[in-house]
């Protein structure tokens, strides 16, 4: 991928495409916060790897219509929302998400008569995670389907995380299901163990995690299943692939 601009982006929270609404994002951190660990014979800083952490920063204009900016931001949740980040919304492009308590919805009303909010959702219990988008932006789908597969160009051996936003949902119910193959379908297509989301009656946000020792195939896509029928279900899912075995 050559270099873009940050241009199409969206980001959505606990199921809420609020991309409209969002002007600017300041922050996505993540990583192990240093541990200062500097001895007094030495004459540079020594750290050691902390706890995890992340987080997404981001600045809101005030929309007060339903299920918009205003509406699912100021409640200030004391449970955990989801966010995902999505670089564009191209299947395969990059993309990043948290569990986070969201900490505060600040206004500040310019001289020029503008009206913004500052949010922060501070990661709770995972850290920030960078993945890849198994759907273009939000996918739709009105029955069941087998979207396009991602090639990672191999295998790995640590299992993933995924997230979830269903932002729309009409019918009785949907399971969304990553599937893989390792050579896009000669070798047929087969759940992920561990890579079912809940059932979709709903709009929701998920996060789901397999075993840290699963072989994970090359090729992966997301596919929809009913049991009781549906008539549309909007949604985007990311998939984060583990190099090496992680720790939560």
């Amino acid at each position: 991928m050559s270099k873009t601009a940050g241009m199409g982006d969206r980001l959505l929270i606990a199921g809420y495409d609020l991309s409209g609404d969002v002007g600017s994002i300041s922050r996505i951190a993540g990583g192990p916060r240093p541990l200062g660990v500097t001895g007094i014979n030495k004459e540079a800083q020594e750290r050691l790897g902390g706890i995890r952490d992340g987080g997404i920063d981001f600045m809101s204009f005030f929309n007060p219509a339903a299920a918009q900016a205003h509406a699912r931001l100021s409640p200030l949740p004391t449970t955990n929302v989801l966010g995902t980040y999505l670089r564009g919304t191209t299947i395969g492009n990059p993309a990043a998400s948290c569990v986070a308590k969201q900490v505060n919805y600040d206004p500040n009303r310019g001289a020029d008569g503008s009206l913004t909010m500052g949010v922060q959702l501070q990661s709770n219990g995972f850290g920030i995670e960078w993945g890849d988008q198994l759907t273009a932006g939000a996918r739709t789908d009105t029955g069941a389907t087998a979207g396009t597969a991602v090639d990672f160009t191999a295998g790995s051996s640590f299992g993933l995380q995924a997230y979830l936003q269903v932002t729309a949902f009409s019918g009785t119910d949907v399971t969304i299901t990553i599937q893989e193959s390792s050579n896009n379908g000669a070798d047929a297509y087969a759940d992920v163990v561990g890579g079912a989301f809940a059932s979709v009656t709903g709009i929701t946000s998920e996060r789901i995690a397999t075993a840290t020792n699963l072989a994970v195939e090359r090729y992966l896509k997301v596919t929809t299943s009913t049991t009781g029928g549906f008539t549309s279900c909007t949604f985007v899912v990311m998939v984060v692939r583990n190099g090496a075995v992680p720790t939560f």
